[in-house]
């Protein structure tokens, strides 16, 4: 690992900015951005460059095996508790056992409930000199103001679909499989990887493309539509939670398992948003076809672009976007699936 970046899909601004701060690291980061971006994937590197030069070394900081690089993780299904926090600042108090420095790593800071946030405050604002703190969120209000006002931000966008096709067909992946996967994952380098392999991506894009031509009003008929894509969902789902439990040490045991399942519900929400993101896209090309502007899906027949006026298909897109608002708040994806079918399909 000579380069410990290499690899990374995607947010090339990012890195070059964390490239130069292992000149001067601060004393807290915090990496914020959508959901399998990648960003815990950056953290670990950016961990490894902290705690070494040797590329053997840095390849076991990535791997979770080094002494000064403490992972802490939320405990079961629930949260990162008041209790890890005490320890986690005991901990923090120690000097480094090998580098020269100490890095703790939250890679799913979101979980750091309220009492926990507050027991670390005190270690963020007065740090030993040899201790790195990065958490990782996907937005920045998980965590108390007060935390987050004392990392250095980090803000990770989504990677762009050329680069996750370049980084798929580098790592061997069909040029074909590779472009239908970056359209599903939206931006997702992680989420790309795992379904590269999975042959149920094109009819997991076909479903949710079809969805505009095949839409009644008749609430039997939205539950239908809301059932076959969660049908069409859940290889996809399946592929992402065989490749998290394999991911996950088996040393672990209960907690690995754990782990595993929490990032299969991330995963599971990151697909339902990405369908909805290429049935808000079919709309955003019908509005586009229709007043001269390019469309971003060329896979979908001509015909089809004049399903709806302009203002029409907005309308239907801006619909489309509040599911996935409604999903954020926990609402149950068939329900809210079956809703916006509904709605759309409603006479105009």
């Amino acid at each position: 690992m000579d380069d410990v970046f290499a690899g990374v899909i995607g947010h090339g601004p990012v890195v070059a900015m964390l490239r130069q701060e292992l000149a001067r690291p601060a004393q807290a980061y915090l990496f914020v951005g959508p959901a399998g971006v990648g960003k815990a994937t950056v953290a670990r590197r950016f961990a490894a460059a902290l705690l070494a030069d040797d590329p053997d070394v840095r390849a076991r900081v990535v791997a979770g095996n080094h002494p000064d690089l403490v992972v802490v993780e939320p405990e079961g299904k629930a949260s990162v508790t008041v209790d890890q926090a005490r320890h986690t600042v005991a901990q923090a108090s120690l000097a480094p056992m090998v580098a020269a420095r100490k890095v703790f790593l939250f890679e799913e800071g979101g979980m750091m409930n309220d009492e926990a946030a507050n027991t670390l405050l005190k270690t963020l604002e007065e740090p030993t000199a040899s201790t790195i703190f990065i958490i990782v969120v996907d937005a920045g209000d998980e965590l108390p103001l007060t935390i987050a006002s004392r990392c250095r931000p980090v803000v990770f966008g989504r990677a762009a679909d050329t680069e996750v096709i370049e980084g798929l067909t580098a790592a061997g992946v069909d040029p074909e499989q590779a472009e239908r996967s970056a359209l599903i994952a939206g931006g997702r380098p992680g989420l790309a990887l795992t379904m590269a392999t999975r042959p149920e991506v094109a009819e997991y894009r076909r479903v949710w493309l079809s969805i505009p031509e095949r839409l009644t009003g008749e609430p039997g008929d939205a539950y239908l539509l809301a059932d076959e894509v969660e049908r069409a969902t859940k290889p996809l789902l399946t592929a992402v939670t065989a490749a998290s439990a394999a991911a996950a040490d088996e040393a672990m045991g209960r907690r690995g398992e754990e782990r595993a399942e929490r990032q299969a519900r991330r995963a599971s929400a990151a697909l339902h948003v990405s369908g909805l993101e290429i049935l808000a896209g079919f709309y955003r090309d019908v509005a586009a076809a229709q007043l001269g502007a390019p469309v971003r899906n060329p896979d979908i027949q001509a015909t089809s672009l004049t399903l709806l006026s302009p203002a029409a298909a907005v309308a239907a897109a801006e619909r489309v976007l509040e599911t996935i608002e409604a999903l954020e708040s926990n609402q149950r994806s068939t329900l809210a699936f079956a809703n916006l079918f509904s709605d759309l399909g409603a006479p105009r």
